[in-house]
């Protein structure tokens, strides 16, 4: 197995606003213990040492400390590295570094040293203040430093987590290959498609129009949920996996197995 490592010089990207909330990336992370917890257990070949990415952290440590917390349940010797392109983020973040969780000043050129490699990468609310330009060679430049087999999810979050859409990508020798993308709800909005659009990853933001598959999709999403509103009765929950199963019958490759939609979850496959 193989995989280049390219150890990081000059930052490739932008500082991001920082912001956060406690727990605002925890759906992401307990989907990810849901679909894959052998990624984060792996120890054969180079997974023994490669580490979970938390790209973009913020302006203090709290989401990728939050990860090391929830992840390590799984595998308690699991590397983590918190990447940050402000240089006074990754200070102020130094004093809870330990043996297995680093800090370190870099960009989409991870900060990797001789040996390490990585399993996972988590960058939410990262690329969706660059230019859509900027998004491909940003995931050419980040699939360089994955093992095969590794994962991304890739995306954006409303201010407390509570709405969320990302991508998530695996690596295939030395490409990404887009597996899913990822519509996440905890219900305390309620349901409502159109919140979906507002955090949309960079690659489809702007393609929410006319003959676009992307505007497609929404549109057949939104005549779904208005095809099972009678279901509202019965609760958010049940009328998210009314729509979800019916927008299945109309072609789309959504998972409707229950332990997804009944959790706020809705998986399309790509």
């Amino acid at each position: 197995m193989n995989v280049r490592i390219i150890v990081s010089k000059k930052p490739i990207g932008l500082p991001t606003r920082g912001k956060t909330a406690s727990n605002r990336l925890r759906r992401v992370d307990n989907f990810i213990l849901l679909y894959e917890p052998s990624l984060l257990t792996r120890t054969d070949g180079l997974f023994q040492r490669s580490m979970f990415i938390d790209l973009g952290y913020g302006f203090d440590a709290r989401t990728t400390l939050e990860s090391a917390a929830r992840f390590r349940r799984v595998n308690p010797n699991l590397p983590i590295l918190g990447v940050e392109i402000d240089r006074e983020r990754v200070d102020a973040a130094i004093p809870y570094a330990d043996e297995i969780t680093h800090f370190r000043l870099g960009g989409f050129n991870l900060p990797l040293q001789a040996g390490e490699s990585v399993r996972l990468i988590r960058a939410f609310n990262v690329l969706r203040q660059y230019e859509e330009k900027d998004f491909n060679p940003a995931y050419d430049q980040l699939a360089q430093y994955v093992l095969p087999g590794g994962l991304m999810i890739e995306g954006t979050s409303n201010p407390f987590g509570s709405i969320w859409a990302a991508n998530l990508v695996r690596k295939e020798e030395s490409r990404w290959k887009f597996e899913a993308l990822i519509f996440s709800t905890n219900f305390r909005m309620g349901f409502d498609i159109t919140d979906f659009q507002a955090v949309l990853p960079k690659n489809y933001i702007h393609h929410v129009v006319q003959s676009e598959p992307i505007y497609d999709f929404f549109e057949a999403w939104k005549r779904s949920a208005a095809e099972t509103s009678p279901a509202k009765v019965f609760g958010q929950k049940q009328w998210f996996v009314a729509a979800a199963e019916s927008l299945a019958s109309k072609g789309y490759k959504i998972d409707t197995h229950k332990k997804w939609l009944t959790k706020g979850w809705l998986i399309w496959n790509k």
